[in-house]
């Protein structure tokens, strides 16, 4: 039993040791071919290319999360999320600001406009007449005359369809705007007269100072205290746009400043600064809100429109106009285009102070000639100096800052009535 036990022990031994050793055969095999497995696929991105005439690119095995996150590209949706944010953080200020672009391209459209055809009728040489030799225009009385009547015109029906009824419904009686109806009369005529009298240099520092005497008539009429900084940034505007109105452009040879010019410049000034304080004085009387752009705009000419037309029947240039327009007709088709900016002039200029005031306004007004400078160094290739360039630093360096400060304040007092 002990002899058969050991032969049976044995043959289990061998028959284990055969099985191992099978076992470790097929292990080798599978190891074998799982190399090679790897080895042709390394092969078929490396050496792919070669046969697909590089198409395939070699590719990472593996990508660290965080640098694929970091590698993500920022979409237009990003942008656009980013915009909303910065809107919603200070929403009264950005509807504020859209208000004030409206304002201010509808005002620079209209005025850059008027003022070319403005200065084109009253320093151009047209056929002489008998009333007339010296072929200019005769009468600047009939070019605001001219002004005022389409804008009322134009106000009458804005006011109608508004408003079911031109006069019924306005809260401001038509007497409250007499007084600035003249003054804007006034303003106007003044400006045509000094056309003639005045050089460039000073014609243009005295456009260019319209803000400090606003700011004086505000505190004669209403009472307004303006701070001093208030002051020095409209010295600061100032002086910027008259060093570039000045550098950028030559007086012309022969025309020169004569003290019948100063005297017109000056009543321009004044009536002009009078004109838009008392409109704003107006709306701070009967409510913004009980007066808009187009009563403003149908008291206003009502008004004015009785002045000028006293005036021309005063003068007598009724007829004296009408030879000269029928000589030259081109002159009545200039004065059609001027009327036509001037009326929708009119209609920006009133939504402007209702909503911003006399100041910003006279800004907007004063920064006009330096765009008419730029848009002319653009369209027809003029050179702008030097000096020029520092003068327009100087005002957007303090237009910017006024406009930082005033986002800033109201972010401050949105941030206060959360």
């Amino acid at each position: 039993i002990t002899l058969e036990a050991l032969l049976m022990a044995r043959r289990r031994g061998m028959k284990t040791e055969k099985e191992e050793t099978q076992l470790s055969v097929e292990e080798t095999n599978d190891n074998e071919s799982m190399m090679s497995s790897n080895s042709d696929n390394v092969g078929s991105v490396t050496g792919g290319g070669d046969e697909e005439d590089g198409k395939a690119q070699m590719q990472p095995l593996m990508m660290d999360s965080s640098v694929a996150s970091s590698a993500t590209p920022i979409t237009a949706g990003d942008n656009t999320s980013a915009i909303r944010k910065l809107i919603n953080s200070n929403p009264e200020f950005f509807g504020q600001a859209l208000k004030f672009l409206f304002c201010f391209l509808g005002l620079q459209a209209s005025y850059l406009t008027w003022g070319y055809m403005q200065e084109l009728i009253m320093t151009s040489e047209f056929e002489p007449t008998k009333s007339s030799p010296d072929g200019k225009f005769p009468s600047a009385a009939f070019c605001v005359f001219s002004n005022r009547f389409l804008a009322i015109i134009v106000a009458m029906i804005a006011v109608k369809l508004r408003h079911g009824s031109v006069l019924a419904n306005n809260t401001a009686p038509l007497i409250a705007f007499a007084p600035c109806a003249l003054s804007n009369t006034m303003s106007s005529w003044s400006q045509y007269a000094s056309l003639r009298y005045v050089s460039f240099p000073v014609q243009t520092v005295f456009k260019s100072s319209k803000i400090i005497p606003v700011m004086l008539m505000g505190k004669f009429l209403k009472g307004t205290a303006y701070p001093c900084t208030q002051y020095a940034e409209a010295a600061l505007i100032t002086a910027g746009v008259a060093i570039f109105s000045i550098a950028s452009k030559e007086p012309k040879g022969d025309s020169d400043t004569s003290f019948a010019g100063l005297m017109f410049l000056c009543l321009y000034i004044f009536f002009d600064s009078f004109t838009s304080q008392w409109q704003d004085k107006v709306y701070h009387k009967y409510g913004r809100a009980n007066v808009d752009p187009y009563q403003m705009m149908l008291g206003v000419n009502a008004s004015a429109i009785c002045i000028t037309t006293a005036g021309l029947i005063i003068t007598g240039d009724f007829p004296i106009v009408y030879e000269f327009l029928k000589a030259n007709p081109a002159v009545f088709q200039y004065n059609v285009i001027t009327a036509i900016t001037s009326a929708s002039g009119q209609l920006c200029i009133y939504y402007t102070i209702k909503e911003f005031g006399p100041i910003v306004f006279t800004i907007i007004m004063t920064t006009r000639q330096m765009i008419s400078i730029c848009l002319s160094a653009v369209i027809f290739g003029h050179v702008i100096t030097l000096k020029a360039l520092v003068g327009a630093v100087l005002v957007f360096g303090v237009l910017f800052y006024q406009i930082r400060r005033k986002y800033n304040a109201r972010k401050q007092k949105s941030a206060e009535a959360k």
